[in-house]
Order: structure tokens, then sequence, then C-alpha cells
């Protein structure tokens, strides 16, 4: 069918359809969940991490410095942000799981991180809802060439693949980037960006959404 776009980006365009068609046949040969995000006719992306990253991580932010006996359930921290309340109660029973937050059942129940902000990484929360899922699979290519036939010679297959190693390397950097950032600096670049007084205004929204509940209750 005509889709009105031409050159690389009808290329780029088919490509995607593709990407679509094959996902779940990708993800059970390289055992890792490829995300996929929508079509633009100027680029085409795979996201290594997604929306559970994003979610989560936002999420989790609101729980950096709140006080020691306050807790939000996945329902107000998904209402809050606009997001599927299912969706959130999954993620943070992945987090729980992690040992990143813990829970607490009653009224004034909810969650709030397991250990202080400057102790939980961007990797940590990562490895928690993604798994830690390689960056890179090889598949040993390098050996099947034609010329080679059943027999390739030593120096094709000697030592660690080449492409395997560049991203071998890359998945190395990326993760010492990830572990070098933990909630409690990530939550202070947003703070520098937002007016000092939305921190109050979140703490008024919990308040809020908390009295509304007991009233609810003791009707």
């Amino acid at each position: 069918k005509r889709t009105g776009l031409e050159g690389g980006a009808a290329r780029r365009f088919h490509d995607w359809i593709a990407v679509l068609r094959s996902q779940s046949r990708a993800e059970r040969k390289c055992g890792i969940a490829l995300k996929v995000v929508p079509f633009n006719s100027e680029y085409l992306l795979m996201a290594l991490y997604g929306s559970s990253v994003e979610y989560g991580l936002h999420c989790l932010l609101y729980l950096v410095d709140s006080a020691a006996d306050a807790k939000a359930s996945s329902v107000d921290l998904a209402e809050l942000q606009g997001i599927s309340p299912s969706y959130v109660a999954k993620l943070f029973t992945q987090l729980k799981s992690a040992g990143i937050v813990t829970a607490a059942e009653g009224a004034r129940g909810g969650y709030q991180l397991a250990r202080p902000a400057e102790d939980i990484t961007v990797l940590d929360v990562v490895d928690a809802l993604e798994g830690d899922n390689p960056l890179f699979q090889c598949k040993e290519i390098r050996s099947k060439c034609a010329l080679f036939g059943d027999s390739p010679p030593g120096w094709a297959t000697k030592g660690l693949c080449s492409i395997h190693a560049v991203m071998r390397e890359a998945e190395v950097q990326m993760k010492q980037s990830l572990a070098r950032h933990t909630l409690a600096s990530l939550a202070q670049r947003v703070a520098r960006k937002a007016p000092k007084t939305f921190p109050i205004d979140v703490a008024g929204w919990f308040e809020g959404r908390k009295a509304s509940k007991s009233r609810r209750q003791s009707d």
C-alpha cells in the first residue's frame, strides 16, 4: 500500500512494520524485550528500555525526601502522573521483590523506599524492572562465511568476536553510567528545574487523597 512517504522515510516505515511483525519472534530468539516506539517519518528507533523504567523512576522520585512515616499507594502514584494504576502496581511488585521499596497495609499504608535514596542507583531500578538483559547477543556468524565451507579457519573465530567486544564495552560503560546516578542525584536534578513550591503542592495532593480515603472509610 502507498504510504505517502518516499526514499529513506519509506524504507524506515517498512522496516518498522517488519519489526512489529517479527518482534515476538525476536524476543524469543534473543531473550530480550524490544520496545518499539511509534513511527516517525524522520527516524526509526528501537528502545532498549521501555515505559517500565520511565514510569518506575518517576514514581520512585516522589518517594525521595518524603517523611519517615509517609507512604504512597501505587494507585495514587499512578493517578498523580496520569498513568495506568494496574501497570504501576505491577512495577511496584517488582520493585518490592528487588528490595527497592517496602510496603505497608492499612488506610495509611503504601510504599516507601527500602533504603536511602543515595543507596539506590538507576541501574538498580533498571535491573529490577527490565532484568539484567545483555545489550547485544552475538550469534557468531563470523564462522558461517560461505568461503569457509564447514571448516572456518582459526583466525576467523579466534578470541572474542570484534563486534561483540565493541558491544560489550558499550554495555559496560552504559551500566557504569547508570550506576553512578542515584535516586537522590536524579531527584536533585529534577528539583533544580521545578518551582520551590512544587514539593509542597505534591505533599498536599497526597494528604488530600489520604484524607478523602479516611472519610470514605468512616462513612
